[in-house]
């Protein structure tokens, strides 16, 4: 009875309750800090040498979901098994965005995006099953590590969409120049994250310690970093010359500071990089270059979404919806008759 009962009040709580729109950008955040945050623990499990610390998928060792003692080292069994629980609280996040904008009755632009975001967890743990059976190939692993960044990229869009109204009107904020010279700018950061998984190939971290230098990218690493960091100059200089642009048209307070923020992150991971080939490539240094990599990438997609901005529509909404905020209007009416019946 009591199980009913809670059912009944689970299923009544999810129909009738609206999310505000700081609530859901609580969730969106941590959407992002999910979704950056397991390329991290991807990286340790990459430096660790653990990446067959679970040699099959999606069982960890052959007829078992969890560790096996004896069947690897302990350390590379718990880390690469860590790393694969987090996919469920990535997952989790992404599902409680998509029930956050369905709840609030937001536009199908944001519904995409959480979406989207679910869409791209599935697939990645696919992909990463398959780099596991091809004995983490180093075009796999590339495989594995690119389509994150691009969930960091809808997680912080779904962010940054989320305080516009939805009955306002979509329209440019800034010159078609500007756009143009942004876009060049996110082509160039692609280039960069893709030429970054190929120095990574051709490195010394094969993502298991038994493993060596079979099945990585036979090039010569010293060339592919600087080819890497001949990239990374191109997208510095599209990105600044964007913000000298939006100062030039006087662009929001916001803009500019987001802009100058990804300058900043820029040459903190131009700063790591150069570290990294001086040093030899540290393993301490991976996780914090990759993590990098999450940030910069989300502030260049927080940038821009700021090319962009609804106008007009319902000031002060609750939820960001007319909708959300008629049903929201209609809990609060039930919920004070609730109360005064008590």
């Amino acid at each position: 009875m009591h199980l009913v009962n809670y059912w009944t009040r689970t299923k009544r709580f999810f129909k009738e309750a609206v999310p505000t729109v700081e609530q859901q950008r609580l969730i969106a955040l941590i959407l992002i800090f999910c979704q950056g945050g397991i390329t991290v623990s991807g990286s340790i499990v990459r430096v660790t040498g653990s990446g067959l610390g679970c040699p099959t998928w999606p069982q960890c060792q052959p007829g078992s979901l969890v560790p096996v003692e004896g069947a690897a080292p302990a350390i590379h069994q718990i880390i690469e098994f860590g790393n694969r629980l987090l996919t469920f609280v990535d997952s989790a996040a992404a599902g409680a965005a998509v029930i956050a904008m369905y709840m609030a009755c937001r536009r199908p632009e944001l519904r995409v995006y959480a979406w989207l975001n679910v869409a791209g967890i599935v697939l990645q743990a696919v992909i990463g099953g398959i780099s596991v059976h091809l004995d983490l190939r180093w075009w796999s692993v590339a495989l594995h590590f690119l389509p994150s960044m691009v969930l960091v990229w809808l997680a912080c869009m779904l962010y940054a969409r989320i305080k516009e109204p939805d009955d306002g009107t979509a329209q440019p904020r800034f010159p078609q120049a500007i756009r143009i010279i942004a876009v060049i700018a996110t082509i160039a950061l692609s280039v960069v994250l893709i030429t970054g998984t190929m120095v990574t190939g051709s490195g010394v971290h094969s993502g298991d310690s038994g493993v060596g230098m079979e099945g990585r990218l036979d090039v010569d690493t010293e060339s592919m970093a600087i080819a890497h960091a001949m990239c990374m100059y191109v997208y510095l200089i599209f990105t600044a010359i964007t913000v000298f642009l939006l100062y030039k048209h006087r662009a929001p307070q916001e803009t500019k500071k987001a802009g100058w923020v990804l300058i900043v992150c820029i040459l903190i991971q131009w700063a790591v990089g150069v570290l990294q080939f001086y040093l030899g490539v540290p393993r301490w240094t991976v996780p914090f270059h990759i993590g990098m990599s999450a940030v910069v990438t989300g502030f260049t997609a927080l940038l821009w979404a700021h090319g962009r901005h609804r106008v007009g529509g319902t000031p002060d909404l609750i939820s960001g919806s007319p909708a959300g905020d008629d049903k929201y209007a209609v809990r609060q009416q039930s919920l004070n008759e609730e109360r005064a019946a008590v």
